[in-house]
Order: C-alpha cells, then sequence, then structure tokens
C-alpha cells in the first residue's frame, strides 16, 4: 500500500475491492490477535454479501413479558427496550452489530432495515436471527446472522445498552472498530489497527499470484513455503 487510507470510506474500499477475510485473518494472527472470528454460525444472509464498516455494539437481554413496569430497570418497562433508540443512533458506515440474551428469536427485520439504509449504516450483525427474509434478500442491504426466525423479540429480548463493548462468542467488540466480513467468516479489526493490518494483508496478497504460479511449475509445498512464508 503506497500510502496510508485515512477516512472511513478509503478504508472500506480497500478492504472491500482488495481484500478477503481469510488473508485479513492471517495477518491478524501475525499481529497477535489470533481470536478475532466471530462465531462460525455467523453467516451472511446471502452468500455474496460483503461487510465492511465500524461496530456501534448494542446489548440485549433476555425478558419474559412485554413490560415490566414493577421492575427496578425502567428500560424492562418499555416495549423493545433501548432498540429503537440505538437504530435511531446509527450513523453512517457504522454496522448495527448486536448480541446478549436467547439469539432463538428474529433480532432484525425489514423495517429496521429501512431505517438503517435511511441513516447510511453499512449493514446489521446479529447474534441470533432475523425475520422477513424474502423482503431481507430484495433490499441490498448486508446482514449476517444465525439464520431466519419469525419469532418476535418484543416479549423476549430487549436492547439495554448501545455503543458499549460486548462480546460476540469469545470475541471483544469496541465502538469503532472495523467489522469485515463475507461467505467465509466475520473478523473484527481493533479501531486503530486498520491500516497496519490492510498493508500487511495488501502485501500477503500481492504474493498469491507468484505462489500460484510456481505450485502450478511442480516447485514443493516445503519450497514455496520457505520463499514466499505462505501456502
Amino acid at each position: 500500500m503506497s500510502q496510508t487510507h485515512t477516512t472511513d470510506e478509503q478504508v472500506f474500499a480497500l478492504f472491500r475491492r482488495e481484500l478477503s477475510t481469510a488473508i485479513v485473518g492471517e495477518v491478524l494472527d501475525q499481529f497477535g490477535l489470533g481470536s478475532q472470528f466471530l462465531p462460525i454460525a455467523i453467516r451472511p444472509l446471502e452468500p455474496r454479501m460483503t461487510l465492511v464498516g465500524r461496530a456501534m455494539p448494542v446489548l440485549f437481554a433476555d425478558c419474559f413479558e412485554t413490560f415490566s413496569p414493577s421492575g427496578l430497570n425502567p428500560v424492562f418497562a418499555k416495549p423493545f427496550g433501548l432498540m429503537l433508540e440505538a437504530l435511531d443512533d446509527l450513523r453512517p458506515g457504522e454496522v448495527f452489530l448486536a448480541t446478549g440474551g436467547r439469539n432463538h428469536l428474529a433480532m432484525w427485520s425489514e423495517l429496521m432495515t429501512l431505517r438503517a439504509q435511511r441513516l447510511q449504516a453499512a449493514g446489521a450483525l446479529v447474534d441470533g436471527c432475523v425475520r422477513d427474509t424474502a423482503a431481507l434478500l430484495r433490499m441490498n442491504f448486508p446482514i449476517f446472522c444465525r439464520g431466519s426466525f419469525a419469532q418476535d423479540q418484543r416479549i423476549r429480548g430487549k436492547v439495554v445498552d448501545f455503543r458499549a463493548t460486548v462480546e460476540v462468542g469469545t470475541v471483544r467488540v469496541r465502538p469503532g472498530d472495523l467489522v469485515f466480513g463475507n461467505h467465509e467468516g466475520v473478523c473484527i479489526i481493533p479501531g486503530g489497527a486498520e491500516n497496519d493490518v490492510a498493508h500487511a494483508a495488501l502485501e500477503r496478497a500481492k504474493r498469491r499470484p507468484d505462489v500460484r504460479r510456481e505450485l502450478e511449475q511442480g516447485t514443493s509445498a516445503v519450497e514455496v513455503f520457505a520463499k514466499f512464508n505462505t501456502i
């Protein structure tokens, strides 16, 4: 990479155009960040979707009725907790990244997508399910999830915080971290490390044609790895 990519638009375009999660994952390992992939069950709603954006973490908690007026937490007296506020707080280039509580319910929907698109969000990633799948597939909006399931969140889960640090599987996600996902998985790049990771990943990607050519010419895997440090 001949220059530092400083704007989010430049960073996002570079990841989307030049890099894969496989190569970025290798670089994260090289940097000592060996546990940055989200659980394998979190997949794109459609295999060709690519997700690149800044994390806006959203924390869900279980609930067991629509309203809990006798409880001590006023958030539980609201139908969705702080979900509507979190949705309205999305900024351009951000990913609504939700986790917490049960994951066998619909944490994302068609109407939420309409609002997120209006706010120019980069996509949605939920550690749970989505509903309205047929409509979502027509909307050209990157969505990653565990699957589709119609069961609504209203009486089962509420958002209790957002723009807070969360954990998805074993990965800690902070506001502003870079979310990069495709059909082979989703990795989280800590905020501030994007340029270093992108530079190293680009250098690694540039070596692949040479590696491929030598393998096609019959060079042994041992020799290729010794020369290029990749295989």
